[in-house]
């Protein structure tokens, strides 16, 4: 039994954010617990990093920056007492031993998540990820190897097969290991998203639980677009709680006390928030490129917002879209 294991105090009804590669680096997730009501997000997870990557002398350092945690963000997450979980990928069980080894020692996360989900064919290809549902003996010594390496908590998330749902074998079998918690997306891997979430997926997976009797939490995927729409689809489920992915690109005030639009002061104000931070954590190690995709989160929804837009997509520095702006707010 692991000590301090916060999946078994979590939240009856627990919201995530997603992790989504070039979105939940420490800025973004500072920024979506700046506009977070107390108690409504639980769970923040770290963009996905390759366990090859962590293992390689000299590609370690290449990786790391997608474990960085500003000491803002540390605050922000003992204040609200929220967790934060680094996921992990790959297919070797030594080295997710010899990672999980390196989170525990080096880092200071709450829990290792293992990304069985993804399912973009070039990592498909490595035989990773969302492969692994086909593969379930390679996934359970992953599993073990990643427990006994870290003695954290570990979690998987995973969606409900490869080309059809596969939901009960695989669950069942996620559900015989010493896994934590399942976060299961509603959708195949060939699905990919762009088909709606099958949450009947996630009602079998709960009652694969139910039958087991196992204590692991189950949280469900998919189309979950409003807070609101988490607690139904968690009443309806049965399940313990949800993750949130594209839904925070319509709304960075997701998991505010009141999740409706915000006017157009407060959405410049965080995006200028969002800009500076990320210039101060990153200065030039970082793409400039990476901040343009999170532009139509905040600017979207009032007059001018096209123009603006448009603007900041063609600015090259922090500098040049603070400037369009200032322009854009005299």
């Amino acid at each position: 039994m692991l000590q301090n294991n916060f999946w078994k105090k979590l939240n009856p009804a627990a919201f995530a954010l997603a992790p989504m590669e070039d979105v939940t680096d420490t800025v973004f997730r500072e920024v979506v617990m700046s506009t977070a009501a107390f108690d409504k997000l639980h769970l923040l997870f770290t963009e996905f990093t390759s366990v090859d990557g962590i293992c390689h002398p000299l590609g370690r350092n290449a990786v790391l920056h997608r474990f960085k945690v500003n000491q803002s963000e540390t605050t922000l997450l003992q204040k609200n007492q929220i967790k934060l979980i680094a996921q992990i990928w790959g297919n070797d069980p030594e080295k997710f031993f010899k990672a999980a080894e390196f989170i525990a020692r080096d880092c200071s996360f709450d829990g290792i998540d293992i990304n069985m989900g993804c399912p973009v064919g070039k990592v498909i290809k490595q035989n990773t990820c969302s492969a692994l549902i086909d593969q379930p003996n390679l996934a359970l010594e992953i599993i073990d190897a990643t427990i006994k390496g870290s003695g954290l908590p570990v979690s998987v998330k995973t969606r409900t097969g490869t080309h059809s749902h596969q939901t009960e074998r695989w669950i069942g079998q996620l559900l015989g290991s010493d896994v934590s918690a399942v976060t299961l997306h509603a959708r195949t891997q060939k699905m990919l998203s762009n088909y709606p979430a099958d949450w009947d997926q996630v009602s079998i997976a709960v009652k694969v639980k139910q039958r087991m009797n196992a204590d692991i939490k189950i949280l469900g995927n998919g189309d979950v677009n409003s807070y609101n729409t988490g607690l139904k689809l968690i009443e309806n489920s049965g399940a313990d709680g949800v993750m949130i992915g594209r839904g925070i690109f319509t709304n960075p005030w997701f998991f505010s006390e009141d999740d409706s639009q915000r006017d157009v002061n407060e959405k410049i104000s965080l995006l200028e928030k969002h800009i500076r931070l990320f210039q101060e954590t990153w200065n030039s190690s970082r793409n400039f490129s990476i901040l343009k995709r999170f532009f139509k989160i905040y600017i979207h929804g009032f007059e001018g917002a096209a123009a603006l837009r448009a603007s900041l997509m063609d600015s090259r520095s922090h500098e040049e879209a603070l400037d369009a702006i200032s322009r854009f707010s005299k």
